[in-house]
């Protein structure tokens, strides 16, 4: 049976991701096809696939460890290897764009914040990734806040617009609004 094709099955049975990397590994394949596979499984383009196994392929699929494939699938998992894209909407662009203005006035971020940012707009979790943004604030030194607070006002307009039943974001965007109008 094709490795991508157990993979699929796997998966199509409950499986996360991870478990079926470990499943598969378990059973002698090799660390890179087995990965590949699940990634191909979950419908991950190819050359997106080939880009995330070369940027963790040293680290965790070159020397693999004996009895470690679960350790391996859930660090795999953990990475966002195994995040499914999400096309977004012109809106959810634009929603992105604001995003990435707070993120530069931020005046810097800490890298799992930024792993985390990176996840969400692959995954199209916008919520999260606003509510993670709100609850940030500027660097005092090399942060602009005005900038922050008007790009985060900004974003949270067009989610309010798009999803105004979440009253996270309806209170996410009082605060930030608040936090714009200060001095």
């Amino acid at each position: 049976m094709h490795l991508a094709t157990l993979a699929r099955h796997t998966l199509s049975r409950g499986a996360t991701p991870a478990a079926t990397y470990a499943l598969l590994a378990r059973l002698g394949h090799q660390p890179l096809p087995t990965a590949r596979a699940v990634c191909l499984a979950l419908d991950i383009p190819l050359a997106e696939t080939t880009r995330r196994l070369a940027d963790c392929y040293d680290a965790l699929l070159a020397d693999p460890r004996p009895n470690a494939e679960a350790d391996t699938g859930e660090l795999l998992e953990a990475l966002g290897v195994f995040d499914i894209p999400k096309s977004l909407t012109d809106t959810e662009l634009a929603v992105v764009d604001h995003f990435l203005t707070a993120v530069d006035a931020m005046g810097g971020i800490r890298p799992g914040h930024q792993h985390g940012l990176t996840r969400w707009f692959t995954t199209g979790n916008l919520t999260a990734a606003y509510l993670s943004l709100a609850a940030a604030h500027p660097l005092p030194r090399t942060g602009d806040p005005a900038r922050y607070w008007t790009a985060l006002v900004a974003a949270g307009e067009l989610l309010a617009t798009t999803l105004p039943s979440d009253r996270r974001i309806t209170y996410a965007l009082t605060h930030c609004r608040a936090r714009a109008a200060r001095p």
